[in-house]
């Protein structure tokens, strides 16, 4: 279990409200002078003082009698008050915590030890002393939270499997992970990003609190810590999320600092030479500066005491460390990373009385401290419980909700809000149909909570009749005003979906602006965080804003992060059905892409139960039969493939339409469910997605057609740039036959090759010879293949020349000695570019003519299509001798 610095729990209340005032017997050296500390049970307070007088157990003091000696000089351990001998247990305490740093980084000659030889002290004052928690239940629910932002400090957090630290399958990676190692909140690495997470924790105590608590019984009432560093304060998302934090007056938020004045390049100087105390303030917040908190940890705690009496403002510590304490390389970039020599790990156990211990030794006393504080974390739960009982009889509507959240915010028959639509209903953008999911959902989601970069209106997603979180006017809001901050809205949105609270975040914004936000969403997707993402204009289809909006290859680069669940609805039937998945998968982030442009309500053959297969058969007028071609859709573009397929099956053809609403899910069906919807032995298939054509091909094969964009938008109205890029009816329709058409090319070059010609090289022969163009064009939908000079040069040089190599130039040019072997690199995108196969002799000398002939056709008509290269194919057999045998498919 991964818990406090060097073993420590948390075991006392939130820090008392008179600081302890102390009388010094004997006068300790200022290295030996942390504050008076509010102490354990070990430790008894008078009941009659006021300013929380210590006094130890005779027992105690002998069992720190002999260990606290062998440290320090005896006259600092002899007639010392119970308040000074408690300040050199927690001095020792901290040596321990540093000899474990220095002993688990030598271990696994790996790991980040300067950050947690600096802050040490920090580290052990939080867990023993300040936080609150159980550490035989890490998920109590009103524990204190804590974030390490600078991830690679996480020697701080860690204490079992220390000897694994940095090993493959260890519950002590390099960086805390949240789903690896109990007792972690979140998942941080990233610089920053623990920071918007920690406000996300925050905002959700700040909302719970004033939605449930009473005067009389105030069940959700927990604070937030987070350590940062020099890195985490560069970082845009940390201004983002501060700003926020200030203006929301999240004052059980806070930040603490670690100014060692180091990055890995070297000094902060560099780069950095701003005061960020200025800053914080400027943001609104409530700055403290801590000087030397290796000497004097009292001025630590009187700056956490000033942070819990603040009542409007987050609090900002920053704490003046030195990077590597002890080390030889203290103080500079070089302690950042790395183990130490081995003199310098003799010399820095020298310093602190360690020398004569084994490694990962541990003092006793507080093995036996250990236990105690376990204790008081669970009579702190108990406690609690006790409250909540209180609260459920009291307050028993409150509590119902209350348990709901608890349970994970799911309340029995949610799914019956989501809204239904048919085919008459009118027509509207699926940001609509979102909006409509989101002001149902609402009504009995408990937890739904979210809102907008500053993009509410035109995103859709402002839940009407719900106020906006605001403090101190309306903190129970569950309407989400983000500003212009899309970087910090997911970060705080992790925080929000990991709060343990059964809150369901929604974060909104333009699809294009999803690349500001692309790292939160990724820890989203590695720390379990079920964020739901609504990103609305999402293709060339939003119009006029231009290609700086237009988003082309987020897509593919979202739908390639690892556990995320992009959907893209293409009617109001599957945005509610893409809801309902994301809704239920609380431990996976989900993206639902959603159009500006209207779209059928209800698309016939669409279905909202069936999105959670990820893909399914929209129609199909095959009967028994397989599909001669299967046209694969997603978004506003499933509509184009019905329209083709109506106008194809017109003229007899068996088509089948396919929607691939979610990949993800799609890929985890059974085999036998893909294979149904895609069968293998139909080759003939083709997608029409608006955006990148990047990842297609998995899904319509070796010889399918990818309508996409492989290049920006262009600023029009979306009808004008859908014609330009070709995303038409016609079009589609168009590219469809000709892949149709493909397969008697295929069959009639079949015959005239022989037997004895392998499979693969007549279809590379097919698209290298006869289809260049027409691929082309397919690939770019009359955007490119405009029959000049250069481009049938360069189509000369990669088809014809390679063949007249190989095949020769005429009907007796296969007689001359020639390679045995093929070796040709196709123009286009296609399936096995390059490949090597033997042709037989007679092969070449039958083929070389009628290849010829063909070519010349091509250079000699600009208009070349497929249909002419089929009549020319059937031209040329007969004027070389062939006979034309019909156009029948393979």
């Amino acid at each position: 279990m991964a818990i406090s610095s060097a073993l420590l729990r948390p075991s006392f209340p939130l820090l008392p409200t008179n600081p302890t005032t102390q009388t010094n017997k004997t006068k300790l050296p200022r290295s030996l002078h942390p504050p008076s500390l509010r102490c354990n049970c070990l430790i008894k307070a008078s009941s009659t003082s006021t300013t929380n007088t210590i006094s130890l157990s005779q027992d105690y003091k002998n069992s720190w009698k002999q260990e606290l000696k062998s440290a320090y000089e005896q006259r600092y351990c002899e007639g010392v008050s119970d308040e000074e001998l408690q300040e050199l247990m927690d001095r020792r305490g901290v040596d321990n915590v540093r000899m474990l740093i220095v002993d688990a980084v030598q271990h696994a000659k790996a790991g980040h030890p300067g950050m947690a030889l600096g802050m040490s002290e920090v580290g052990y004052y939080l867990y023993r002393h300040a936080m609150r928690y159980n550490p035989k239940n890490p998920k109590w629910f009103n524990r204190d939270r804590f974030v390490l932002s600078a991830g690679h400090g996480c020697l701080l957090q860690y204490v079992e499997d220390l000897q694994r630290l940095c090993k493959l399958g260890s519950r002590t990676p390099g960086h805390p992970e949240n789903v690896v190692t109990e007792g972690i909140e979140v998942t941080t690495g990233p610089l920053g990003q623990g920071v918007a997470n920690a406000v996300g924790l925050a905002l959700a105590e700040a909302h719970l609190a004033a939605r449930l608590n009473k005067p009389d019984a105030a069940v959700v009432d927990h604070r937030t810590y987070c350590i940062m560093g020099d890195g985490c304060a560069m970082e845009g998302i940390v201004n983002e999320a501060a700003s926020l934090a200030a203006h929301w007056k999240l004052n059980k938020l806070t930040l603490i600092y670690d100014d060692n004045h180091n990055t890995i390049d070297g000094s902060a100087t560099l780069a950095f030479s701003e005061d960020i105390c200025a800053r914080f303030k400027a943001l609104g917040w409530n700055t403290i500066t801590v000087d030397d908190v290796h000497r004097d940890m009292g001025s630590f705690r009187a700056a956490l005491q000033s942070a819990y009496n603040e009542t409007q403002k987050p609090t900002f510590i920053r704490v003046k460390t030195l990077i590597g304490r002890l080390s030889k390389k203290e103080g500079t970039s070089k302690a950042h990373h790395g183990t130490f020599d081995g003199d310098d790990a003799k010399q820095m156990r020298e310093k602190v009385k360690w020398n004569d211990r084994e490694p990962f030794h541990v003092i006793p006393m507080i093995y036996r401290e250990m236990q105690i504080h376990a204790d008081q974390g669970e009579k702190l739960e108990r406690e609690w419980k006790s409250k909540l009982s209180y609260f459920r009889e009291k307050y028993p509507e409150n509590a119902a909700q209350f348990q709901i959240l608890l349970n994970g915010g799911l309340p029995p028959g949610w799914e019956g809000s989501l809204p239904k639509w048919s085919t008459s209903d009118p027509l509207d953008a699926t940001r609509g149909y979102s909006e409509k999911c989101i002001n149902q959902l609402v009504k009995l989601l408990p937890g739904l909570i979210g809102g907008s970069a500053d993009l509410a209106s035109s995103n859709k997603v402002y839940m009407h009749g719900f106020e906006d979180f605001q403090q101190p006017n309306s903190p129970w809001g569950r309407n989400i005003r983000y500003g212009v901050r899309e970087h910090a809205m997911a970060g705080i949105s992790n925080g929000i979906a990991l709060h343990g609270s059964g809150l369901i975040p929604y974060a909104a914004t333009f699809l294009i602006f999803s690349d500001y936000m692309k790292n939160a969403i990724r820890l989203s997707a590695l720390s379990h965080a079920g964020v739901i993402y609504i990103m609305t204009h999402d293709s060339i289809g939003l119009g006029e804003d231009g290609p700086t909006h237009q988003p082309v290859e987020q897509l593919a680069g979202l739908r390639a992060v690892p556990r995320l669940l992009v959907f893209r609805p293409a009617d109001g039937n599957e945005t509610s059905g893409a809801y309902k998945v994301a809704v239920v998968n609380r431990d996976v982030p989900s993206l639902i892409a959603l159009s500006r442009q209207k779209v059928a309500a209800g698309v016939e053959g669409t279905s909202a139960d069936d999105v959670a297969r990820g893909g399914y058969i929209v129609s199909d007028n095959s009967d028994k039969e397989l599909p001669e071609i299967i046209l694969i859709g997603t978004g506003s573009e499933l509509c184009l493939c019905e329209g083709s397929a109506n106008v194809l099956r017109k003229e007899g053809r068996r088509v089948r339409v396919v929607s691939l609403v979610c990949w993800r899910l799609f890929d985890r069906q059974p085999r036998e469910y893909k294979e149904l919807v895609l069968p293998s032995s139909v080759s003939k298939r083709m997608s029409v997605e608006a955006g990148s054509p990047i990842g297609w091909r998995e899904y319509v094969g070796g010889e399918g057609v990818i309508i996409g964009v492989d290049e920006y938008g262009a600023s029009g109205a979306y009808l004008d740039t859908f014609k330009k890029f070709g995303f038409t009816e016609e079009n589609v329709t168009r590219a469809a036959k000709s892949l149709l058409q493909i397969i008697t090319l295929y069959k009639m070059m079949v015959e005239d090759l022989g037997v004895e010609a392998k499979e693969a090289m007549v279809r590379e022969v097919a698209k290298l010879l006869a289809l260049p163009k027409l691929f082309q064009s397919i690939a770019s939908i009359n955007k490119g293949g405009d029959g000049t000079s250069s481009e049938l040069a360069y189509l000369k040089h990669n088809t014809i020349d390679p063949l007249e190599e190989t095949f020769g130039k005429g009907t007796d040019a296969g007689k001359k000695s020639r390679a045995p072997s093929l070796r040709v690199e196709c123009p286009m995108e296609m399936h096995n570019p390059e490949f090597t196969v033997a042709a037989p002799r007679e092969v070449k000398a039958k083929s070389g003519g009628i290849f010829k002939y063909l070519w010349d056709s091509m250079v000699e008509d600009a208009d070349f299509n497929l249909s002419t290269a089929l009549s020319c194919y059937e031209e040329a057999r007969t004027t070389l001798g062939g006979q034309p045998t019909g156009s029948k498919e393979l």
